[in-house]
């Protein structure tokens, strides 16, 4: 199963710079799993450590956002697309969020 994964600025650090790489997973959950094992530190950009996305972080799965699919169990098949986000904010909750999902 290949699921192709758009990566955002601030996390391609964690990619080697790549904008796209691809995973595989059942729900977005394994997916992040599998990223993580390719990706050491990228899975928990993405995760608080209660276990749930980031509250500024949105993902999308073939567009949808999936906070409407299950989010962490959001199904997924051979072929989809994940896009991860960050959330855009003005203020200091903007630089927090920038330096959470960089790892500062």
């Amino acid at each position: 199963m290949a699921i192709d994964v758009r990566v955002p600025t601030i996390l391609r650090s964690y990619t080697g710079g790549a904008k796209a790489v691809t995973g595989a997973g059942d729900t977005l959950a394994d997916l992040l799993t599998d990223l993580d094992r390719q990706f050491p530190g990228f899975r928990e950009r993405l995760i608080t450590k209660e276990g749930a996305l980031h509250r500024f972080v949105n993902v999308y799965v073939n567009d949808e956002d999936v906070r409407f699919l299950g989010a962490l169990d959001a199904k997924l098949d051979d072929g989809d697309s994940v896009t991860i986000l960050p959330a855009v904010a003005g203020g200091a909750f903007a630089f927090a969020a920038a330096a959470a999902l960089s790892g500062r």
